[in-house]
Formats: C-alpha cells, sequence, structure tokens
C-alpha cells in the first residue's frame, strides 16, 4: 500500500520518520511542482505542502 505523506518545509522530518517507522523502508522525498504547490497544505499545520513523502 502507498502511503504519501504531503508536508511543508518544517514537517518534512516528521514525515520522513512516520514513513520509517510505519513501513520500514527508506522514504521518497519528492518536491511538488509549482502547479500543486498552491492547491496542496501540509497534512500537520495547513501551510502550503513543499514535499511528497512516500514510502515506494
Amino acid at each position: 500500500m502507498l502511503k504519501m505523506i504531503y508536508c511543508c518545509d518544517e514537517h518534512v522530518d516528521l514525515a520522513i520518520d512516520i514513513v520509517v517507522d510505519e513501513y520500514e523502508t527508506f522514504p521518497q522525498l519528492t518536491k511538488l511542482e509549482e502547479d500543486k504547490k498552491l492547491s496542496t497544505t501540509c497534512e500537520y499545520c495547513q501551510n502550503n505542502a513543499i514535499y511528497v513523502v512516500a514510502n515506494g
């Protein structure tokens, strides 16, 4: 099952830790494209998301 966490710069470490703890795998860190940054919010604070952290 693919887990994707959208997060801001402040919460990227938390998102990485969650993926590592839950899936015991190295997470993929991807920077959002400019057009998606405007409509996507951080899952932890509702600021604009900058990254997607995924487990695969």
